[in-house]
């Protein structure tokens, strides 16, 4: 059965908050989903998934090292992402924050991995965004990523 993965690392917990409507909406979807830090998840952890997203508070536009350390354990795993959903979301302290930037770094490793992203024509089209704590619109925008992130895994794995 295909399972589902959202790796995040949070200091405030605003970007955990995020990651676990994430996985929740994924599990409500129908994809087994389970929600780490990434002080807790392992390369293991990402081979094991079908569908990994992962999400950062926004240091300087860019991901947090730690999520970046993650990355950097897999590229003896180089390929073995190859094929797996991927997606990404964010949050920063302010509008022009970087939150853009950060998801597209982490698509762009997620990308050299051979990983499939859902974008979104509407809302949030690269991931979920958060401006401080999520609110009203952010947490719909995670829940609609997580959907539509899940539906994408459960079709490729029909």
């Amino acid at each position: 059965m295909a399972k589902g993965l959202v790796v995040y690392f949070s200091k405030s917990g605003n970007t955990q908050k995020m990651a676990e409507l994430i996985s929740k909406s994924m599990n409500d979807s129908g994809l087994p989903t389970e929600c780490k830090s990434v002080e807790k998840a392992g390369v293991d952890d990402l081979l094991a998934a079908d569908a990994i997203v992962m999400g950062s508070p926004t240091y300087y536009g860019q991901m947090a090292p730690a999520l970046m350390q993650l990355f950097t354990d897999s590229v003896g795993k180089h390929g073995k992402l190859s094929g797996k959903v991927g997606g990404a979301f964010a949050s920063s302290a302010n509008i022009g924050g970087g939150n853009e930037t950060t998801i597209m770094g982490i698509l762009e490793a997620m990308l050299i991995h051979g990983m499939i992203i859902q974008g979104d024509a509407q809302g949030d089209h690269y991931g979920a965004v958060a401006i401080g704590s999520p609110d009203e619109r952010s947490m719909a925008q995670c829940k609609r990523a997580g959907a539509r992130i899940a539906e994408l895994t459960k079709k490729l794995l029909k």
